[in-house]
């Protein structure tokens, strides 16, 4: 093989989860970001309602993504993301680009991060800005073609 035959594997797009936690139960913008990042051309596994720590932990395993995405609006991120944080640790998965939105008062935004999320979208977010971020921090900042 010359110079210029090389060949290169199709890259993989970013796979997403999109986790509710706790006994929240409203989904609209969870499902308004998946449909977001799907229409990016990302692979999204949306796991549905009222996920525990361990449940979101075990699908990012199974699944082998790239990106958690945590949606909360009951108002217990401060509970619910350390035991999230340590499922992930506990599963070899700490290594995900781990992201939130919802209704996070911006005084808990210092301390969610300050646990291992990386971002946080709250309401009014531009989906763009969202999606632009997560490919910014897995390195996929253009999407993949699927033709």
């Amino acid at each position: 093989m010359n110079d210029q035959e090389t060949t290169h594997a199709p890259e993989r797009p970013v796979r997403i989860l999109v986790a509710k936690p706790g006994l929240d139960g409203h989904d609209r913008g969870a499902k308004v970001m998946a449909r977001a990042f799907r229409d990016a051309g990302f692979e999204v596994i949306y796991t549905g309602l009222f996920q525990t720590p361990e449940m979101i932990a075990n699908a990012a395993l199974q699944e082998d993504v790239d990106v958690v995405g945590l949606s909360i609006l009951s108002g217990a991120h401060m509970a619910l993301f350390p035991p999230i944080v340590e499922a992930l640790r506990a599963v070899g998965r700490d290594d995900v680009l781990l992201i939130a939105g919802g209704t996070i008062p911006a005084d808990d935004i210092p301390k969610v991060k300050a646990m291992g999320v990386a971002e946080v979208f709250g309401p009014g977010t531009r989906l763009q800005d969202a999606i632009r971020f997560v490919r910014e921090h897995t390195g996929h900042s253009t999407p993949t073609s699927t033709t």
